[in-house]
């Protein structure tokens, strides 16, 4: 897949569309949103557990396919969002599962090329917490708190020191922690130390 070509852009703008699409149609009452909260919480799971099931047959498991990406917890962040709507974990699946899923899309780093299985769940996952993220929060159904970012923020330090810990004692690089992802991203404009553990 071509960096920003035309099946990439053709991908972003259906996330985008059906992400606008369902908020709006939530906000203007139109579509009741405990009905999608569930269905998009369920979809999610779902989606993420076949990949389990798929890439573990394949695979194996071991420490370097453990789920432990910012977009792995982002998914199951979102799924607990849809499902019961708890502050701070709508609070975190927006603020740290979105932008680590908006990253992604723009800049996917695809263990296989599309339409193969592995590339469409990558951009149904990861376009999933962008639509149930956006849904939930734009549609109505979650408010933030005062100091929802900061919470999130520090949730989000937590988690990348746990899985700083793997990433030092495996050698693995999850969350990108010890070095740049092999293919192009937002982080290529940040400069090396102090922003990698190796």
């Amino acid at each position: 897949m071509t960096l920003f070509g035309p099946l990439h852009l053709a991908l972003l703008g259906a996330v985008a569309v059906a992400a606008g699409v369902l908020a709006w149609l939530c906000r203007r009452g139109i579509f009741p949103l405990k009905p999608l909260r569930w269905t998009l919480g369920l979809t999610l799971a779902l989606n993420e557990l076949v990949w389990w099931v798929y890439r573990y047959s394949k695979e194996g498991i071991h420490v370097a396919n453990l789920p432990l990406q910012l977009c792995d917890a982002g998914v199951w962040f979102s799924v607990l969002a849809c499902l019961t709507v708890t502050p701070v974990i709508v609070e975190f699946a927006y603020f740290a599962g979105l932008a680590g899923a908006a990253m992604a899309l723009l800049t996917p780093n695809l263990i296989s090329p599309w339409p193969t299985y592995p590339a469409i769940y990558f951009f149904a996952a990861h376009g999933g917490i962008v639509i149930a993220m956006v849904a939930l929060v734009f549609g109505g159904a979650a408010k933030f708190r005062p100091g929802a970012w900061w919470r999130s923020f520090l949730l989000l330090i937590a988690y990348a020191t746990i899985v700083g810990l793997v990433d030092e004692a495996s050698g693995s690089n999850f969350m990108f922690l010890l070095h740049k992802p092999e293919a192009a991203s937002a982080l290529d404009q940040m400069g090396p130390w102090p922003w990698y553990l190796r």
